[in-house]
């Protein structure tokens, strides 16, 4: 018996997205391997944090990486980091920030979303602003501590490209942290940000592309900015402390970005295309139904989606589908399209052999109903 099973849990069957919610990614063999071995012993956390920071840097080209305990949490000591520092005086005063020279933190008015809360978390003002370069440069003050740029295609309009940014902040010895939590695929992310375009920091989430587990995250970037998240996170005390992250989630995300390293990238997502083709003939002829390969995925992934378009005379909502996949056994989590609320949309990064297919003749049977 699973714990699912004895915990009367129904299994999902995830044409969605690597979301959180529904427990991030499947983790490979090996990387569950490596955590299970670390489990079995104590270790000096501080030192294995150093030296698998050492190895994850050294295999994506980056200066130097600190594991966070996810994402969000890669924010919140990024922030911190550019702050305070490695001063412990400062390091010491969070959330309360008033006699702070750098307490602000800038972001694209057109990228606020949820994740930018990590950032407040420390106490920082986020300082919004718009689209041109002119902004930006008005936006900076002796009171910046950093820059929040938030990647993906989704995010792209209404604020410079990266590049641009950085040109800015470099000049105004500010430095960019780039949040990229799902921009794996590709694994060429890990350093394109920092080596190829020159952010200081960018962060990546661990359970996600690169199938680590759900409670871990990259932070790669500079060397100073990495040794004051050192400083600035767990065990120590500070307002890390909190974000812990485990021996088993040390050796987890280590291993799961070796694991990607050695993937082939184009053949998965050549599968992931031949899955999104599958759906898309296999959803054809439906009355009021359309299906059409939507690019690139929901984060801005390189990979096609299925978009499942609804109209007359499809006798059923978005909302009413949604909810009969999801109410089967096993369930099925399918994407919901912010901007169109008569589509819904399969997403093949999530899924195992023999799942799509599950996911076409449920959705065919409750089509037809």
């Amino acid at each position: 018996m699973t714990v699912y099973e004895d915990l009367a849990l129904t299994p999902v069957i995830n044409a969605s997205a690597t979301l959180t919610r529904l427990g991030g990614s499947r983790i490979p063999p090996s990387v569950i391997e490596a955590m299970s071995t670390a489990a079995g012993s104590f270790t000096d956390l501080d030192e294995m944090q150093r030296k698998a920071g050492e190895r994850i840097a050294a295999i994506t080209y980056n200066e130097a990486a600190y594991i966070s305990s996810g994402a969000a949490a890669g924010i919140t000591v990024s922030v911190a980091a550019c702050i305070a520092g490695t001063d412990q005086e400062r390091v010491a005063s969070f959330p309360f920030l008033d006699e702070f020279d750098r307490n602000e933190v800038i972001v694209y008015r057109s990228q606020r979303n949820g994740y930018d809360y990590a950032a407040c978390q420390t106490g920082a003002r986020l300082v919004d602003v718009g689209p041109s370069e002119a902004d930006l440069s008005r936006a900076i003050s002796e009171r910046t501590a950093c820059i929040l740029w938030f990647a993906g295609t989704h995010y792209a309009e209404g604020a410079l490209p990266l590049d641009e940014v950085v040109d800015i902040a470099r000049a105004r010895g500010v430095p960019v942290i780039v949040d990229a939590a799902a921009q794996v695929p590709p694994v060429s992310s890990l350093w394109r940000f920092t080596r190829d375009l020159g952010a200081d920091i960018a962060i990546f989430s661990g359970g996600k592309g690169l199938r680590g587990p759900q409670s871990s995250g990259l932070v790669l970037g500079k060397r100073d900015l990495i040794e004051a998240c050192r400083v600035n996170g767990n065990p120590n005390h500070s307002i890390g402390r909190p974000m812990k992250v485990g021996k088993e989630e040390l050796a987890g995300i280590l291993a799961a970005v070796e694991w990607s390293l050695a993937q082939d990238e184009t053949t998965i997502l050549s599968g992931y295309e031949e899955t999104v083709q599958f759906w898309i003939d296999g959803l054809a002829n439906i009355p009021g139904v359309v299906a059409e390969r939507g690019y690139p995925s929901e984060a801005g992934q390189p990979h096609g989606r299925a978009i499942v378009c609804l109209a007359p005379p499809c006798r059923l909502t978005r909302d009413e589908i949604v909810t009969a996949l999801w109410e089967g056994s096993p369930r099925i989590a399918v994407g919901i399209l912010k901007d169109d609320e008569n589509a819904i949309a399969l997403n093949p990064q999530t899924l195992e052999p023999g799942e799509a297919e599950i996911v076409l003749a449920t959705l065919r049977k409750v089509l037809h109903g």
